[in-house]
């Protein structure tokens, strides 16, 4: 599954992430696949969150839940992206625990002008960003 996934980042939980139930509540496995995907278009993409004439919004989420985690676990959030059309990516999410698959799920944005809120075509650095998240096979593996 690690080499399924283009990208990895490592997170640590929060004290304030653990619900009344003593597990991180399902609203933070959002949250880390928001961040996550927020970082990259930052770093890579070249989004600037307060000038960029171009915005992603999210239209669709979605996360499976596979097994339960607290604070102070560290959790590995895999980022790939599923497809990626003329103004939209779907982005594929994996949320692990060491070797324990926490939660996956997905997550959709159309890309828009800021001001007029209508799609626009996804080019340039942004473009090419999201490429790099595209899973390739594994050369190192005999065929």
């Amino acid at each position: 599954m690690v080499n399924e996934y283009p990208h990895w980042r490592t997170v640590p939980t929060r004290w304030k992430d653990n619900d009344v139930y003593g597990h991180v509540n399902n609203v933070v496995h959002y949250s880390l696949m928001d961040t996550v995907i927020n970082t990259w278009l930052i770093e890579r993409g070249g989004l600037d969150l307060e000038k960029s004439q171009v915005i992603g919004l999210c239209v669709e989420s979605h996360c499976n839940y596979h097994a339960s985690v607290s604070f102070p676990d560290v959790l590995s959030v895999g980022l790939r992206v599923g497809h990626l059309g003329k103004s939209s990516v779907r982005y594929e999410i994996a949320i692990r625990h060491g070797e324990i698959l926490v939660a996956e799920g997905h997550f959709v944005h159309v890309f828009v002008d800021r001001e007029t809120r209508r799609p626009v075509p996804v080019e340039g650095r942004l473009r090419d960003c999201l490429e790099e998240l595209r899973p390739r096979p594994d050369r190192s593996t005999p065929a």
